[in-house]
C-alpha cells in the first residue's frame, strides 16, 4: 500500500493537468508583471485572471491540427479568455512556458525523493543501532576477511545514503532555474523584470543567461544524481542478494504468507525485491546517459531533447520514487540471522586472524616479509588440511619464541576487531 501510494503521488506531478496549470500560472504572472509596467492594461489583466482556465481535451484537439503543444495550450486558454487573450504569450516564446515549468515540476518530484531519503535515513540509522554489536565476517573479493558487525555494514549504507540526499537537495537547486527571455534569451520582446517577476513568485530563479531554452547541463547534473541514488540502492540489494545465499543466508527477504518462488521448485525463497532494484538501477542510469546526450544542443536550440525528457523526467522519478519505498519496506522487514553470521565467521576455523598474527611479529622484532612468510605458511596448511589456525600458530616453534599464548589467544577474538565501533557511530551518526 505505501509503494502504491508514493508512486500515485510522484505519478500525479506527470498528469497533463498538473503540468498545464503550471503553464497557466506562468502565463498569468508574466501578464501582471507586464501590468506592472504598464503593457497590458489592468481591465485586460483582471479579465485574463478571471476567465483564464484550460480543458484538456480542447488542448488535445487542437494540437492534432497545430502538432505544436505550446500553440494548443496557449489557442484552447484564448478561446475561454475573448479579446483580452492578445496579451498572453505576448513576446514569449514556447521554451520560456516549457522549461519554466519543468524546472517547477522537477522541483515537486525532488521534494518527494527527499522525503522518501528521509524516511530511509531514519530507518538505516534504527537498524544500525540494533544490529551494532551483531558480530559478523567482512568480505573482500567475496572471501572472509576479519570480523565486522552488521550494525557497521548498515551504518555505511546510512551514510551513503546521507550523502546521496545532500546531492539530491544540490540537484533541486541547479534545476531551480526559470526563463522568460523570449525566442534566443534576448529580452528583446520581452523585459527582463518580467522573468524577475514571474520566477519570484515561483520560487525559482532566473537563469542568468539562457538562449531559447535552459541550458540542459542542469538537467543533466539532475537526472544523473538520480542515477547515482539507485547505484546504491543496488549497492544495497546486492549486499542482501549475496547475504540470502543458501550457502551464507546471514540476512533474507521476508516471505509473505502465500508467496511462492518458483513453479517448479515449492522450497524456493528468492530475493525478488532486491533483483527488481538491481534491474530498475539499470534503466535510472540508462536515463542518465540520455540526459548527457542532451546537452549538446545545435546553436541556440534543437528539440532533439524534448522528446528524451518526456520519457525519462517522469520514469526516472516515478521509478526512483519506487524503488526508495521498496527498499524502505524490504529493510523495515529483513530477516537477520546473527547465529549464521558467527557460524559462517568460524567455518575458516581461525583463519581470519592472520594479520594480528603477522602485526604481532613485527612489533616483537621480526621483518614484515618473514613474519608473512611464518603466517603464511601456517594458513596454507590450514587451508588445506581444514584444520584450526590457532593450534598451527600455537605449534610452531618459531612463531612461539616471539609470541606467548595469551598474547595468540587476544589476536583470535572478535571483540579485538570491533573495539572502536563506538567511535566509528559517534562520526557517522554525529549531528549534522
Amino acid at each position: 500500500m505505501i509503494e502504491r501510494y508514493t508512486r500515485e503521488k510522484m505519478g500525479r506531478i506527470w498528469e497533463d493537468k498538473n503540468k498545464f496549470s503550471k503553464w497557466l500560472r506562468i502565463e498569468i504572472l508574466a501578464c501582471e508583471a507586464m501590468a506592472r509596467q504598464g503593457e497590458i492594461p489592468e481591465k485586460s489583466l483582471n479579465n485574463i485572471k478571471k476567465k483564464a482556465g484550460f480543458d484538456i481535451e480542447r488542448i488535445k484537439e487542437i494540437e492534432k491540427v497545430t502538432r505544436h503543444d505550446v500553440v494548443a495550450f496557449v489557442s484552447a486558454v484564448s478561446e475561454k479568455v475573448g479579446e483580452d487573450s492578445r496579451y498572453i504569450h505576448m513576446g514569449l516564446t514556447s521554451s520560456d512556458i516549457l522549461d519554466t515549468g519543468f524546472a517547477l515540476l522537477l522541483k515537486e518530484a525532488a521534494d518527494l525523493i527527499i522525503e522518501d531519503l528521509h524516511g530511509l535515513l531514519s530507518l538505516l540509522k534504527d537498524k544500525s543501532y540494533q544490529y551494532k554489536d551483531t558480530i559478523m565476517i567482512g568480505r573482500s573479493h567475496g572471501i572472509h576477511a576479519e570480523p565486522i558487525t552488521f550494525g557497521l555494514k548498515l551504518a555505511l549504507w546510512y551514510d551513503e545514503t546521507r550523502r546521496n540526499l545532500l546531492r539530491v537537495e544540490r540537484a533541486r537547486e541547479a534545476i531551480g532555474y526559470g526563463k522568460i527571455s523570449g525566442a534566443v534569451g534576448t529580452f528583446a520582446h520581452v523585459s527582463p523584470a518580467v522573468e524577475e517577476y514571474v520566477c519570484g513568485k515561483l520560487g525559482l530563479k532566473p537563469a542568468p543567461i539562457s538562449n531559447q531554452i535552459i541550458s540542459r547541463d542542469r538537467h543533466a547534473e539532475f537526472f544523473t544524481t538520480l542515477a547515482v541514488v539507485a547505484s546504491s540502492l543496488e549497492k544495497f540489494a546486492v549486499e542482501i542478494r549475496h547475504l540470502q545465499r543458501t550457502e551464507v543466508l546471514e540476512a533474507e527477504e521476508f516471505f509473505e504468507e502465500g508467496q511462492k518462488g518458483s513453479s517448479a521448485m515449492p522450497h524456493k525463497r528468492n530475493p525478488i525485491a532486491s533483483e527488481n532494484l538491481t534491474g530498475l538501477s539499470r534503466m535510472l542510469r540508462s536515463n542518465a546517459l540520455a540526459s548527457l546526450e542532451n546537452v549538446p544542443l545545435w546553436h541556440e536550440r534543437d528539440i532533439s531533447h524534448s522528446s528524451v525528457e518526456r520519457i525519462i523526467a517522469p520514469d526516472s522519478t516515478i521509478l526512483l520514487d519506487y524503488m526508495l519505498n521498496r527498499f524502505t519496506n524490504l529493510l523495515a522487514k529483513l530477516l537477520v540471522y546473527p547465529e549464521n553470521m558467527l557460524n559462517n565467521l568460524k567455518k575458516t576455523k581461525g583463519l581470519i586472524y592472520s594479520q594480528g598474527i603477522l602485526l604481532e611479529l613485527a612489533k616483537k622484532g621480526l621483518s614484515r616479509d618473514e613474519a608473512y612468510r611464518l603466517v603464511q605458511k601456517n594458513a596454507m596448511q590450514s587451508w588445506k588440511e581444514s584444520s584450526d589456525f590457532k593450534q598451527a600458530i600455537l605449534a610452531d616453534p618459531q612463531i612461539r619464541e616471539v609470541l606467548e599464548e595469551g598474547e595468540v589467544e587476544k589476536i583470535f577474538a572478535p571483540a579485538y576487531h570491533t573495539r572502536h565501533i563506538d567511535r566509528i557511530f559517534e562520526r557517522v551518526f554525529k549531528e549534522q
